[in-house]
Formats: C-alpha cells, sequence, structure tokens
C-alpha cells in the first residue's frame, strides 16, 4: 500500500506540473493585439525590420506573427527581429506552412526545414529558450490538413518541443467549419490555443458580414472549453476566393474580437500609407484597447 501511495503521489504531482505548464504557456496569448504576415522587403534582400518596427509600436500592438513561405532566408531574418522586438516588449509568433501551401501545390515551402513539423518543433523551442519573446508558434490552414497532422504527429511533435521548453505554446489555425465535437475530443487536449480566422463560416463563408464574430467565438468556446485561448484573425488584406474587406467591416471584426476573443490578430500587417484607413483604424482600436488594459 506505501509503494501505491507513493506512485499515486507522483502521477498527481505529473499532472499538475502539466496543467502548470499549460497555463503558463496560454499566459502570453490572452490579451494579445497585433498584426500577422510579414515585413515589408527590402532590394537588399533583407526585412524591413525599423520600419515593421515602427509601425508595431504605433499601432500599439504587444505581437507579431511572421509567417515563413515567401523568402529563403526569412528563418535567419526572425533571428535578428526576435531581440529588438523583446527591447520593445513586443511577443513574437511564427507560423509555418502546412503540405496544401506547399510543393507541388505552392511554390515555396517554410524554410529551411519544410514539412519536417518534428524538427521545427525542436528548433524553434531551442530559439525560444534564448529569444523568450518568441512564445508561440502555428501552422496555417491545420484544420485543412488533418490527415498529415494526426493526433499522433501533434502529441510527437508537441513532446519534442515541451522537453527543450515548456513554455512554447502551439496554436495552430483552425476553422469554424472544422471545429466540431471530434475536433475537440482529438486535438484539443494537444493545443494550446486557437487562431481562429473569421469569415462568417456559420452563414456560407464570406468577408462582408462581420455580425456573427461573438456567436462563432461562442461556439469555439463552448466546444473547445473556457480555459482554450481563441485568438481572432481579422481579414484586412483580400482572401484568394472570399475577396477583399471594407473599412468598415474590419472595425466592426476587430471591435467585436476585441470584445469576445481572447486576443485579436490583422491579417496582414497594414501598410500605413498604402493602407491607410484600414491601418489608421487599426491603430485607433487597439490604442483605445491598451489605455482600458
Amino acid at each position: 500500500m506505501h509503494f501505491l501511495n507513493i506512485f499515486l503521489f507522483c502521477i498527481l504531482c505529473l499532472t499538475a506540473q502539466a496543467a502548470d505548464d499549460a497555463g503558463l504557456r496560454r499566459e502570453p496569448l490572452r490579451n494579445c493585439i497585433g498584426t500577422y504576415g510579414r515585413p515589408a522587403w527590402m532590394t537588399n534582400e533583407h526585412a524591413d525590420l525599423p520600419k515593421l518596427l515602427s509601425e508595431l509600436e504605433d499601432i500599439r500592438a504587444d505581437t507579431f506573427h511572421w509567417a515563413i513561405h515567401a523568402y529563403t532566408n526569412e528563418w535567419d531574418e526572425i533571428k535578428t527581429f526576435l531581440p529588438l522586438a523583446r527591447a520593445r516588449k513586443i511577443k513574437v509568433w511564427i507560423t509555418l506552412m502546412p503540405p496544401s501551401e506547399s510543393p507541388p501545390h505552392l511554390k515555396m515551402y517554410s524554410e529551411p526545414f519544410h514539412l519536417d513539423f518534428e524538427r521545427w518543433a525542436v528548433e524553434i523551442a531551442k530559439l525560444s529558450l534564448k529569444e523568450t519573446n518568441l512564445v508561440a508558434w502555428s501552422v496555417d490552414d491545420f484544420t485543412h490538413n488533418l490527415k498529415f497532422f494526426t493526433p499522433e504527429y501533434v502529441a510527437r511533435f508537441q513532446k519534442a518541443a515541451h522537453q527543450i521548453n515548456p513554455r512554447l505554446a502551439f496554436i495552430p489555425c483552425c476553422y469554424f467549419k472544422s471545429i466540431n465535437p471530434a475536433f475537440a475530443k482529438n486535438y484539443g487536449p494537444l493545443l494550446d490555443g486557437v487562431l481562429f480566422p473569421y469569415r462568417d463560416e456559420s452563414s456560407g463563408a464570406n468577408l462582408k458580414n462581420p455580425d456573427h464574430v461573438d456567436a462563432e467565438i461562442k461556439t469555439v468556446r463552448d466546444l473547445l472549453g473556457s480555459q482554450m485561448p481563441i485568438i481572432l484573425d481579422v481579414y484586412a488584406t483580400a482572401h484568394s476566393r472570399l475577396g477583399a474587406t471594407t473599412a468598415d467591416y474590419v472595425e466592426k471584426a476587430v471591435a467585436s474580437g476585441l470584445r469576445s476573443a481572447d486576443g485579436v490578430l490583422i491579417y496582414k500587417h497594414q501598410d500605413p500609407k498604402a493602407n491607410a484607413v484600414k491601418y489608421q483604424i487599426i491603430r485607433r482600436l487597439f490604442r483605445e484597447h491598451r489605455e482600458k488594459h
């Protein structure tokens, strides 16, 4: 009986530690506001990091979510960006492209580790130990690629990451129609949060009607549980199939997300000159949110 009590005590301690680690991973996700995409690129084949940092500070963002897909040297550029962002108290996420957005479907992979997500998990986790503002990583269109990202595979690369840094969060891109009871059961325990692109899929899918943001977030939260951070992803840049959004749409969707979600990211980062109206809307709403929090 004595050995049984010791065994049960150890199990309880491990369970409590796992819960504590999950809480630590989720903490920097909550109440985040920022943008998603990649920086402007300069003619010298490097990202214009001073421009990006200046604009993130201007809109009072605390998070930048870098999508690795367009250039072969982005992994190196992120390593340059991280300490500069940390000095400005900006958290960083990294998103990777899934099979559906890699060759042969599209021209490029996420470089340099392509579709080896166990390797990505290890390398991102190692980098996050050095650059502590690297708090999360993601996979774009995760729920479109579940045949590749089986629960067993996700569990394997999550274990690889957490053995290195238990505080590194995995928060993949998940769409409304795919977040159902089966998904919640099979994947919910494996995720640290959900990046939720709003496309009004409860009404057939469009980027015209922002009126169902609150209801869709509630549905997702009811399925995944109150402890799962739901980060709303608002399209400011046009979608390949659903077209462009208006400034009014962006304003209403962001306002709803700031009210109902656990955080809001804007896809993509808007240029203050080329996209002046949307940039100023985002700037005003983010600054108002910061003043309240």
